[in-house]
């Protein structure tokens, strides 16, 4: 979950390698997009926040796969529903955008592989993950499921998945955005500049005609002075992952909205953030590559976009609503191992509060599913819809 505690920002200073490159390239070329700010501070190959060592994440936010295995243990619950609305495929695709060091992934295949033995044993899981040093980690995280031939790692989408689900849990919400703002009626785009001395906002002219477009499809329109952001990137993957998809679902965990609300006036300076040591601000300039940037996902953009390359929309659901949905089955039998005691099951019922409280991650997170040739889908994580 990424932290919630407001700081001050600061005056950006080229305390960072790459705050120092960018300076010199703005120096050179002129101001940059927002996008292609983010983009670098994200994921440059040698001094990008994604690049860097897993631990860092921990000093910075955690996510509900570092809560508690139960997250894992159900979603492996609603992949093998997806694989029995498929038909029991013989191979069912569990392909992970943005795996990270392959936790989850290493939470769902070993409950998969404990109690659910037949989905198991038609599960190809892709770890994709784009870090190639987190990469490394999934020889060490998946060994025995490597082994099996039941997982495999790689740096990107597989071109052909015949049947299965894309899933992501907190990735899109990563993607670099554009900045916009309306100003005297027309949008313009927030560009990044550097005065000698520190980074600055610059406004300019739009740098695609795709983002004027993206407002118009979903019938937006900003109020005067309204900051937003585009992403852009995340309309091209989704359209990318249905292209790739034969039959199945895509899965998105994230924070986000519907489009009449993630625009409305209530986010009159958009959804960016940045996040450092467990605190949110809105200096995105300071310690470019050392801190995370984040935006809120538009779950209509990736409706609309999905639309493109054949997904349909299944539903969505806060992650409380889906989780309990999933666990109210067996009362939540998953939430504790084997010979558990009675401290470490109280411990687990605690952690699972925080992944479904309303004012925690239980509302703040939710579930957005698309399906592809399979007609009206049932599936339990959304059954309270």
């Amino acid at each position: 979950m990424k932290a919630s505690a407001a700081g001050k920002c600061v005056k950006a200073a080229l305390v960072t390698p790459l705050a120092q490159a960018l300076a010199e390239r703005i120096r050179a070329t002129g101001p940059i997009s927002f996008a292609e700010y983010m983009r670098e501070c994200l994921y440059h190959p040698q001094f990008g926040y994604y690049g860097k060592r897993e631990g860092r994440r921990f000093a910075d936010f955690y996510t509900s796969v570092d809560v508690h295995p139960i997250f894992g243990r159900l979603l492996a619950r609603q992949l093998a529903e997806m694989w029995d609305a498929l038909g029991h495929p013989q191979e069912f695709y569990a392909v992970e955008a943005g795996a990270g060091t392959g936790r989850l992934a290493g939470q769902i295949l070993d409950f998969a592989a404990r109690e659910l033995p037949q989905f198991y044993s038609s599960v190809r899981y892709v770890a994709v993950e784009q870090s190639e040093a987190r990469r490394e980690r999934h020889r060490e995280m998946l060994r025995t499921h490597l082994e099996k031939g039941a997982a495999m790692s790689c740096g990107a989408l597989p071109c052909d998945i015949p049947a299965g689900c894309i899933f992501s849990n907190e990735l899109l919400d990563a993607f670099p955005v554009h900045r916009v703002l309306l100003e005297q009626g027309a949008l313009r785009e927030i560009y990044v500049g550097f005065n000698g001395e520190s980074f600055t906002e610059v406004r300019g002219p739009l740098t695609s005609a795709e983002i004027e477009k993206y407002f118009q499809e979903q019938q937006i329109r900003l109020q005067e002075g309204q900051q937003a952001e585009v992403n852009l990137d995340a309309c091209e993957w989704i359209k990318e992952a249905g292209r790739r998809l034969g039959r199945g679902f895509v899965l998105t965990v994230d924070y986000g909205h519907e489009a009449a609300e993630l625009y409305n006036a209530r986010h009159m300076r958009g959804t960016l953030l940045a996040y450092s040591a467990h605190r949110v601000t809105e200096d995105f300039f300071e310690c470019p590559g050392e801190q995370d940037l984040t935006a809120h996902v538009n779950f209509t953009a990736l409706d609309m976009w999905g639309r493109h390359a054949g997904l349909t929309r299944t539903g969505c659901a806060s992650q409380m609503a889906f989780l309990v949905a999933l666990g109210r089955g067996n009362e939540f039998a998953d939430l504790c191992d084997d010979g558990a005691n009675e401290v470490e099951r109280i411990r687990a019922r605690l952690l699972l509060k925080s992944l479904i409280h309303p004012e925690g991650m239980g509302e703040t997170f939710h579930v957005f599913i698309q399906h592809k040739g399979v007609a009206q889908p049932h599936l339990t994580g959304l059954a309270g819809l």
